[in-house]
């Protein structure tokens, strides 16, 4: 359909969306294009009540509250869309609230944890040196596993001591600084890894896989869950662990929760304040293992 073609083009091009979050904003609408046509409409004639009908029939399926409240925001998002480029006059999907979802806390791992995790890579071959210098790197900003991966040289500044992350959205760069072990390790990995495995030297990407490409999402994910059972970890690490102890461990240190906002990109300081519940929750952990009357 025209309308999701040019959804997906806004998409990439002006939000600059995730890839994770183009493919589940397309897939939301598609399904949601599909059940109109099974109704008889068109997704410009679908109104608010065939947009609750929907999520209702969603929920009736056992979908979870989550994946119910994204096809809700989705659906929002692409009629917004329609709305901008003028082929809607109205937004269906705006005011519809489905079930509220039950927030979890996220895992993070200790300081002991994340410095046993970090230590893994053997910084002995190129690999271990590479791999070191992108643990270290997301450790020390926070930033998400996308974020990582298209990173370019020049957004690095290590006499500085800080990088430049583009983030989600347009006009959404930030500046997150760098502590001096990070900085050792990517001067290192930049000095003597990066030109042994480029392929091309034109090649921008700070990291890059084996072949001299690239780092793919799925690559890092793979050396993520090999430095996991390597550590003898038992809790569930991915990219996103780190990113969440970051900003525990910022916050267990004083950091103030705007600070903290900025350096992770949260365009909402309520996305930010998650980590003021868990840095509570575990000194309530603390307390009654501790109080002798507790």
């Amino acid at each position: 359909m025209d309308e999701i073609k040019g959804y997906e083009s806004y998409l990439k091009t002006e939000k600059r969306a995730s890839d994770n979050t183009l493919s589940s904003y397309l897939r939301d609408v598609r399904q949601f294009a599909d059940y109109c046509m099974r109704e008889g409409l068109t997704l410009t004639q679908a109104g608010r009540s065939d947009v609750e009908r929907y999520l209702r029939g969603l929920t009736s399926r056992g979908k979870s509250v989550a994946t119910v409240t994204r096809a809700a925001a989705s659906l929002k998002s692409f009629y917004g869309y329609l709305i901008r480029i003028g082929e809607a006059a109205v937004n269906p999907a705006r005011g519809v609230a489905p079930a509220k979802v039950e927030r979890k806390l996220p895992q993070i791992l200790t300081s002991k944890e994340v410095e046993i995790f970090l230590e893994q890579p053997e910084r002995t071959d190129l690999k271990g040196c590479r791999d070191h210098a992108m643990l270290e790197l997301l450790y020390a900003t926070g930033i998400r596993v996308s974020e990582l991966i298209e990173l370019n040289t020049d957004d690095l500044n290590l006499s500085g001591g800080f990088l430049r992350c583009a983030g989600k959205g347009k006009g959404k760069e930030r500046i997150i600084p760098l502590y001096a072990a990070a900085v050792q390790a990517l001067a290192e990995y930049l000095r003597e890894v990066r030109p042994q495995l480029l392929e091309s030297p034109t090649e921008q990407a700070l990291f890059v896989n084996m072949a001299g490409k690239r780092m793919s999402r799925q690559g890092f994910w793979k050396i993520i869950k090999y430095y996991q059972e390597k550590a003898g970890i038992e809790k569930e690490i991915t990219p996103h662990t780190l990113r969440h102890s970051f900003a525990a461990h910022l916050l267990e240190n004083g950091a103030d929760l705007r600070s903290i906002q900025e350096m992770l990109g949260h365009a909402d300081l309520s996305s930010t304040q998650i980590y003021a519940q868990l840095v509570t929750q575990k000194l309530k952990d603390v307390y009654i293992k501790a109080h002798p009357r507790a």
